[in-house]
């Protein structure tokens, strides 16, 4: 299969390095001075999960560069880059085609299959890594966890109609679900813990559940892990949002497996005490941010399902009067 990570930061960077480590064939999308260190000296990754490794030479160009038509594509760019990252696949895909989406902000697969005449399925991963410096990802703790799959059955009939006979539904179906398990065994031989799922929408949401209230109170309180670690009000308001994620979720007719508090506070204890969120790190940058995804579109959830949110709509408030984007 040929593999197309768009994003080489944290987690692109993991996925496609530890691909690339195996011998699959790989291809980066990055930019800036990432890009040029990568082309000249390789990819190189600082894992706690599997140790430190360089791949060398690596293939990694721009989007303009691109000339492929990739098996399996990743997305794993920030979500306001989204848009971005969808016109550069447009032209570029095949109808077999699979993209997976692995970002922070919950439910992108489904928004932008209208736009992708291939499988757009939905993911997420459990991972703490980032671009330590030009051509080099730390991952400084082991947990490397994947979930993908459709969002309905149906979704496995591809591009055959529905005046067409169900035999021919049952096959492309059949293939689709044969190329998405190799992608899983794929994963799991290059040491990426892969799960392809029938219940995405419950695995992603629960996901959203530990990454979504981390960000939004980790930006309020502008706060490290070790801050919400200790009982008081910054780690009260955590477990708030994160109940209010669950009921939004119970809303949409998702039942969880797990109780969403106790393993959001368990992601919360397996941090680094000085860890900090992506958001946080881009909005003290001064750069653009997931404040949308993670923030404001659960206040807009809260109310397209009739759930009240007032912990995430007091920080989406705050977040305007900060004018933060």
């Amino acid at each position: 299969m040929k593999f197309l990570v768009v994003g080489a930061g944290g987690t692109g960077g993991c996925i496609g390095g530890y691909l690339a480590k195996l011998g699959e064939d790989v291809t980066f999308i990055a930019r800036g001075r990432h890009l040029a260190a990568m082309r000249e000296n390789g990819l190189r990754v600082r894992s706690a999960r599997v140790g430190d490794f360089q791949v060398k030479p690596v293939k990694a160009c721009t989007m303009a560069e691109y000339n492929e038509v990739p098996d399996v594509v990743f997305i794993c760019v920030k979500y306001y880059s989204l848009a971005e990252a969808v016109d550069f696949l447009k032209p570029i895909v095949g109808k077999d085609t699979i993209v997976i989406p692995i970002l922070n902000v919950y439910g992108t697969g489904e928004k932008i299959q209208p736009e992708l005449e291939c499988t757009v399925t939905d993911g997420c991963v459990y991972i703490f890594s980032m671009i330590e410096e030009p051509g080099v990802i730390h991952q400084p703790t082991p947990i490397f966890r994947m979930f993908f799959g459709l969002r309905e059955p149906a979704e496995a009939a591809g591009d055959v109609g529905a005046g067409e006979d169900s035999g021919k539904c049952d096959k492309a179906a059949g293939q689709l679900e044969e190329r998405l398990q190799a992608i899983e065994q794929t994963l799991n031989k290059a040491g990426i813990e892969a799960h392809l799922t029938r219940e995405i929408r419950r695995d992603a949401l629960q996901k959203f559940s530990f990454v979504s209230p981390m960000g939004a109170a980790g930006l309020y309180y502008d706060g490290v892990a070790a801050d919400f670690m200790e009982d008081g009000e910054k780690r009260q308001m955590f477990f708030d949002l994160v109940h209010e994620v669950e009921a939004v979720g119970q809303a949409m007719g998702i039942t969880f497996d797990v109780d969403l508090a106790e393993n959001a506070g368990n992601i919360l204890d397996g941090l680094t005490p000085d860890a900090t969120t992506s958001m946080q790190r881009d909005v003290a940058a001064g750069g653009r941010s997931e404040v949308d995804g993670l923030v404001h579109e659960m206040v807009r959830l809260g109310e397209a399902y009739h759930v009240d949110v007032p912990n995430y709509r007091r920080i989406s408030e705050w977040v305007k009067e900060k004018g933060i984007e």
